[in-house]
This record gives structure tokens, sequence and C-alpha cells, in this order.
């Protein structure tokens, strides 16, 4: 009897460390725990009691037992973790936990990619979806071929101009999103095994794509202060045979960076003197805080060789997954290639944002975004420098919804986020945004999010309690580290 109590015990131990059972979810009962077990209930009970005293579960009077965080275990587990190796494929499952994590649950979902749900006009564009539905009656409204609604492509071209940018319309192809507008543009340029010019750190997005077109990557760094390293750029190109580079222009994912103005035209004519096409990602391009729109890499391209990826994901509308691409002369390629891949993008989706634009909200909405998001940067800042290490490093982009957070080089972000986790609070590890485990002491904080109640309301203030968790937890993990860490 005794090495069977011990087997239920450690069995729901197990599943308490797999996250089957997480902090605060009720364990089956005694009863029922007895039943499926085929033992006594006295067996079931002494295997709770040794899980009560270990610190796994709490018993609530007339209630059962339930998980409860436990802190020593999650920690020293965490960092028994291996870290991420060369092999991008050793970190999809740690991009899956957070994007799971992040959706699934948590109060605090610093991890996420997406901005705070709150901030879109989703009444607007309900109103517009509802109005396109109505007015289209002819079933041909609704087929929408490659490259896209010809109103939406005329609207983002007008946009362009507004800028001083002359895009035609002919050259905007409309994609599921920046992923597939990024994804067929590089596929357009390149062939299996080339070389790709990517930062470091990249958006796992990024490599993801080059896996799957099965190309090579070539990282360039990017200081959050100062951008992609130009030298650093150069070296790469007269060092290899690229065939493609892959560049955000503006508050980069994960640092916040930016191309520095004055530095913009040196980039582009570079490439353009390697003959090297650059894929321009520019999805967070309307998000500034300064007074006027910084100009993309593509203002510059008198070549041709800048492919510019839009979305309407990251200030308007991230279900809709509406992209698009300034593609120039590699527009038919691109269109044919999209025609045999997604075929298209949804037309109720393409109208609706078409309509929504018309209306002629989308500044002031932009303008309302780009305040929040300020004040928030602003606040979560410094609550972050109050409560992180004195020499804990924190980007200050100009722009975005993201802070780059770079912590003692033997701290591990990802077993941080193990042990964040269980109490609803998620940040995306360094670990994500390279495969060389280089960063894997700095994490990406997420701003523009609020915290949830647990009670499972949005609490519409900034998260500052999830932050002091994220001060608690790193100081906790510090203490279990077998590596004694100093700052």
């Amino acid at each position: 009897m005794q090495m069977r109590y011990r087997d239920i015990a450690s069995w729901i131990e197990a599943q308490i460390q797999q996250r089957v059972w997480q902090v605060g979810d009720r364990i089956p009962s005694v009863r029922e725990m007895s039943r499926l077990q085929h033992v006594s209930p006295m067996t079931v009970m002494r295997a709770y009691e040794q899980l009560e005293a270990d610190g796994w579960v709490e018993a609530r009077p007339r209630s059962g037992f339930f998980v409860r965080p436990h802190y020593n275990k999650l920690a020293v587990d965490a960092l028994a973790r291996p870290q991420a190796q060369s092999q991008w494929l050793d970190t999809h499952q740690d991009v899956f936990d957070v994007i799971s994590a992040s959706h699934k649950g948590a109060y605090y979902p610093f991890g996420s990619a997406f901005p705070d749900p709150l901030l879109f006009p989703m009444q607007a564009l309900g109103r517009a979806m509802a109005r396109v539905l109505r007015q289209s009656s002819h079933p041909d409204h609704f087929t929408i071929l490659p490259p896209g609604d010809s109103g939406l492509r005329r609207l983002i071209a007008q946009r362009y101009l507004r800028q001083g940018i002359r895009v035609g319309i002919d050259e905007i192809i409309i994609t599921n999103g920046a992923i597939e507008a990024l994804s067929l543009s590089l596929a357009a340029v390149t062939e299996p095994g080339d070389k790709v010019i990517i930062e470091a750190p990249a958006f796992y997005g990024v490599l993801q794509t080059l896996e799957r077109l099965q190309l090579e990557a070539v990282p360039v760094t990017v200081e959050p202060e100062t951008g992609v390293d130009i030298q650093a750029l150069e070296h790469a190109l007269a060092s290899h045979s690229i065939s493609a580079c892959w560049l955000m222009s503006n508050f980069h994912n994960p640092t916040g960076a930016s191309i520095p103005a004055q530095r913009r035209p040196d980039v582009v004519n570079l490439l353009a003197t390697y003959q090297v096409p650059l894929i321009e990602d520019d999805v967070y391009g309307e998000l500034f805080f300064a007074e006027i729109r910084p100009m993309p890499l593509k203002a510059y391209d008198t070549q041709g060789g800048v492919l510019h990826c839009g979305s309407f994901s990251k200030q308007l509308a991230p279900g809709f997954r509406v992209g698009w691409i300034a593609a120039g002369c590699y527009a038919m390629q691109i269109e044919k290639r999209q025609s045999v891949s997604s075929l298209a993008v949804g037309a109720p989706n393409q109208l609706a944002i078409a309509d929504y634009l018309k209306q002629g909200g989308y500044d002031s909405h932009l303008r309302r975004l780009r305040e929040t998001l300020f004040a928030r940067q602003a606040l979560i800042r410094a609550e972050l420098k109050a409560l992180l290490p004195a020499s804990t490093r924190i980007s200050q982009p100009k722009g975005g919804y993201f802070l780059w957070v770079e912590l003692d080089k033997r701290i591990d972000t990802l077993a941080l986020f193990h042990v964040l986790r269980p109490y609803g609070v998620t940040i995306a590890p360094g670990a994500l945004f390279a495969s060389d485990g280089r960063f894997n002491h700095c994490f990406r904080l997420n701003v523009s999010v609020v915290g949830r109640q647990k009670t499972g309301a949005l609490d519409n203030r900034p998260s500052l309690e999830g932050l002091k968790q994220i001060a608690t937890s790193l100081s906790a993990l510090s203490v279990h580290s077998t590596v004694t860490t100093e700052y």
C-alpha cells in the first residue's frame, strides 16, 4: 500500500509539471481518483496528503484539492531544461509554448506578439463588414483573386503617395497578413539553399520562414539604440553570395530599433550595389511616436530592388489577416505564386477594410493608438527600471509596442518564462529570436497589454502587478540557480 500511494502522488506531480493540471485547477476528488485507480479512498487520501506536504496541492474546506504554485521545484525544473542548440528546430516547441500561453488564460500576456485588442475600432470594423455584406448581392463580388480588391489596392497606393512614394496600383498585391507577404517576396527572389541576410535578434517568424523555404540565414547584428549594423551588413554582402536581405526598418521586433533616417539611403544603395533584393518588413511603421511617419526604405529605391511589405494586423484589424506587398517589378511573379498557394485573401475582409478606410476615421484611430502606446511604454518602462536590477538594459523605442530587456548574461529567460507561466504572466524569451543562444539572457515585453482579472474580465490598466511578478520571479530564479547571479 505504501508504494501504491507514492505512485499516485508521483503520477499527479508529473502531470502538474507537464501542465496538465495548472495552478488553481481542482484535481480529481478522492472518490473519483479511488475509482479511476482502483484503490481505496484511504490510499488516495495518503497520496494527496503527501502532495500537500510537498507543496504541490492545497486542501480547501468543502471544495477538494487544488494545484498551488510550487516555486522551488518549478524554478529548478526550468533551470534543468537544456538550453537551445544551434538548430532552429529545437526551439519550435518554445515558440508554440509562448504563443499558446499568451493567448490561453494568461492574466498578463507580455509575451504576446499582438497589441491589446481593446485598442482596435472593432465596432466600426463590424459596421463596415455589415455594410459590405448587405450591399454585395452578386456572388462574383466575393470572388476576388490575386492581386486583390482594386479598391483596397488604390487606397493603399494613395497612402504611399501621401508620403511622396510612387507606387502604382498594379505593383500592390493583397496577402493573407504580413507573413504571407514576406514569404511570397522571399520565395520570389530565392531558390532552396540560397543565403539570406536577416537580423540578429530576428523575429521568430523569419527563422520559421527560412526553414520552410530551405534557405540559409546570415545574421547581422541589430542594436536597440542604433538599428542594424551597416558595417556588419557590408561585411556579410562581401563575404557571402547573398540572394536576399530581410530587414525591419521601423520598430524592429523584438528590439524596437529603427534604422536612423540619415542611414536609410546608405542601406538601400549598399544592397543595390551588390544587386541584392531587399525585403522590407514594415508592419510597425504606422506606430511611430514622432510628429511624422518615418520614411520606409522603399522611398529611397531607384532600381526596383525593394519589396515593401505592410499589414493592417498590427494597427487596425489583427483577425482580418490582410497585408500587402508593394512588389514593383516582382509583382507578376508573386501574383502567380500566390495563385497556386493560398489562391486568394478573404474577400469580405478586404472589402470591409476598404470600406472602413473610405469612411475617413483611420488616421484619427492611428493618432489615438500611438498616444496610448507611447503612454503605456513610458509607464511600463519606468516601472521596470524601478523593479529590475540597476544593470538591466531596457530599450526605449520611438514607436511600436515592444521593449527589449537585457539581463545579466547568466540568467536564462526561457527558465524565467516557465517560472512565470503558472502565475498567468508571460514573456517572450530571447531563445526564440536566435538559433545560437546568444540572446538567452534577454526577453521581449509587449507594453500594449492590459491585465486580465482572475474572473476573466479585462482590467483596463497597464499591467503593473504582472511586472512585479516578473521582478519577484527573477529574484527567486537567481536564488535557486546553481550559479549565483551577481548584479
